[in-house]
C-alpha cells in the first residue's frame, strides 16, 4: 500500500468518532493546470493561474483571446473542486507608453468608464467573461516593488502609478461583479528591506488612506498578498509584520501567502548551476511543512506553493516545481503537500511556540483532534516529550510517512534532528520536523535539555 494511502487509512480511523464532511481546503497551487491529473491528487482547494492582459488582447482594445487561460484548465480545476484565482498583469505594447509588459497602461487618471482608460476596460471584460466560469478572485499585478534595474522587474511604475492601477482595478472589477475580490500584489518584501526603503505595503497604505473615498471603496482591497521564501524564520517574522501593520492602518483585512517554496539546489537529477541557498529535496519538503504550519498560526486566510512545475525550465536552471522538471515525477515536496491539504484543512484554530532550540506549532481540528508540529532550530538536534492525551498516537514525518506510538509513563518523546547551516546563510530552514496526532485534551508540551523538563508554553 502506498505511503501516501496508507496515511488516508490510518487518519480516517483516528478520526471516526469525529467526523467531519471534507470541505475547501485552504492549500492551493501556482499553475497545477500543466498535470491536471497529479493537481487533482493533491488535493488542493484553489490554483493562481496567470490572466496574461497582453495575450488576451494582443494587437487592440477590441481583440479577445482566451485561449492563454484556456477553458480546459478553468473546467478541469472545477471539476476536482478547486477555485481558480487569477493573477492579472502584463500591459500589450499598444495600451502603454512603456516597455511591453512591465510598462504602465496609458490613461490610468482617466474615469474608470472611460473606454481610453484601457486597463478599466480589459478588467470589467475579464470580470465580465469569467465571472460565468466561476472566477472571483483577482490579484493585481505581481511583485511592483522590484526596481526597473533589478532582474525579474515586473512594473515599470512608481508608487503612485501602482495604487492607480489597483483603484481602477477594484472600481472597474466591482462595477461588474460587487461579489469579486481583489487582492494586492504580490511583494518580495526583500527588495525594500535590503535597500534601506520603508516597506511597499506601508507606503501603499500610506497612499491608499490619503484619499478621499478609499474608505467608501474598502480602501480598494481585500487581501494583502505575501510571496515568503527559504528562511522558516522569515514566514513567522514577516507574518507578525503584516499582522501589526494591518492593525497600525485599521485594516481588516485577510492575509493569503500566493507563493511559498525552498528550491532545491541539491536534486540528483536536476543540478542548479547557480544555486542561491544549498538545500535538498527533503530540505524543500520540511520547509512547506514548517512554513505553513505557521502561516496557520499567524492566522493566514490561504496558502499557495509555488508551483507544480517548472516548464521549459533550461539545464541547470532553478527549478522550484514539486515535482521533478526533468520527468515529472513527484518529489518529497508533493507527498509533503499532499499530506498537509488532506488532513490540515479542517484546523480551527492554531498557536505558535518557540524556544532558543526549537519550533512548535500546535493545530487544532475541527474532528476533536489536535497536531503538534515540532522541529529544531539550530544544527544541534533537540529533544522533546508530549503529554500523551490517549493510549496511542500517529507519528508523521516531513512527507506523510506515519507509524502508531504509545506512551511510555504518560509521555511520548521525540528526537528532532539537527537543522542543516552554513557559515554564510545560518540555519534558513529548521530540521526535519515530527509532527504528532492524538485527540485534543489539553496535553503539554516540555522541552528536555540537561536533564531538565521545561515547558514549552504557546501563544
Amino acid at each position: 500500500m502506498k505511503r501516501w494511502l496508507l496515511w488516508l487509512v490510518l487518519y480516517g480511523a483516528l478520526t471516526a468518532s469525529a467526523q467531519v464532511p471534507v470541505s475547501f481546503s485552504p492549500f492551493g497551487i501556482v499553475e497545477g493546470f500543466w498535470f491536471p491529473d497529479m493537481t487533482c491528487e493533491l488535493g488542493v482547494g484553489w490554483e493562481r493561474i496567470i490572466f496574461d492582459w497582453a495575450q488576451h488582447q494582443p494587437q487592440k482594445p477590441d481583440d479577445w483571446n482566451t485561449l492563454n487561460v484556456d477553458d480546459r484548465w478553468i473546467k478541469a480545476a472545477s471539476q476536482c473542486n478547486r477555485e481558480v484565482v487569477a493573477l492579472l498583469k502584463n500591459t500589450p505594447a499598444w495600451a502603454t507608453d512603456g516597455q511591453p509588459g512591465p510598462g504602465v497602461p496609458r490613461n490610468l487618471h482617466l474615469p474608470v468608464d472611460d473606454p481610453d482608460n484601457y486597463w478599466a476596460a480589459f478588467v470589467r471584460r475579464t470580470v465580465e467573461y469569467y465571472t460565468s466560469r466561476g472566477v472571483y478572485h483577482y490579484i493585481i499585478w505581481n511583485e511592483p516593488d522590484i526596481d526597473r534595474e533589478t532582474y525579474g522587474h515586473e512594473f515599470s511604475g512608481d508608487l503612485e502609478d501602482y495604487f492607480l492601477l489597483l483603484k481602477v482595478a477594484y472600481l472597474s472589477a466591482r462595477s461588474v461583479n460587487p461579489a469579486v475580490v481583489i487582492h494586492l500584489a504580490g511583494t518580495t518584501y526583500w527588495h525594500d528591506v535590503n535597500a534601506g526603503r520603508q516597506p511597499y505595503y506601508e507606503r501603499l497604505f500610506e497612499r491608499i488612506q490619503q484619499d478621499a473615498d478609499a474608505e467608501n471603496h474598502n480602501h480598494y482591497f481585500d487581501v494583502l498578498s505575501l510571496h515568503l521564501y527559504f528562511r522558516t524564520q522569515a514566514v513567522a517574522d514577516i507574518l507578525h509584520e503584516m499582522r501589526a501593520l494591518l492593525a497600525r492602518y485599521k485594516l481588516q483585512k485577510a492575509i493569503w501567502i500566493n507563493e511559498m517554496n525552498a528550491a532545491p539546489t541539491i536534486d540528483p537529477d536536476w543540478p542548479v548551476v547557480r544555486p542561491q541557498y544549498p538545500l535538498d529535496l527533503d530540505q524543500q519538503a520540511a520547509f512547506l511543512v514548517q512554513a505553513a504550519a505557521l502561516a496557520l498560526a499567524y492566522d493566514v486566510e490561504r496558502i499557495a506553493v509555488y508551483k507544480l512545475y517548472d516548464q521549459q525550465l533550461p539545464a541547470g536552471g532553478e527549478s522550484f516545481g514539486i515535482i521533478s522538471p526533468l520527468n515529472a515525477t513527484p518529489r518529497p515536496a508533493y507527498a509533503a503537500w499532499r499530506f498537509i491539504a488532506g488532513s490540515w484543512w479542517d484546523v480551527t484554530s492554531a498557536s505558535h511556540a518557540q524556544t532558543t532550540t526549537l519550533d512548535a506549532v500546535r493545530l487544532l481540528h475541527a474532528t476533536g483532534q489536535e497536531t503538534l508540529v515540532v522541529w529544531a532550530r539550530e544544527g544541534q538536534p533537540a529533544q522533546v516529550s508530549v503529554d500523551a492525551t490517549g493510549s496511542k498516537a500517529y507519528l508523521v514525518d516531513h512527507v506523510g510517512g506515519l507509524q502508531v506510538i504509545y506512551p511510555t509513563d504518560g509521555r511520548y518523546t521525540l528526537a528532532l534532528p539537527p537543522a542543516r547551516c552554513n557559515a554564510s546563510d545560518g540555519c534558513f530552514i529548521g530540521g526535519e520536523p515530527w509532527i504528532v496526532i492524538q485527540p485534543q485534551a489539553g496535553g503539554s508540551l516540555f522541552e528536555e535539555t540537561h536533564h531538565q523538563r521545561v515547558e514549552v508554553r504557546f501563544n
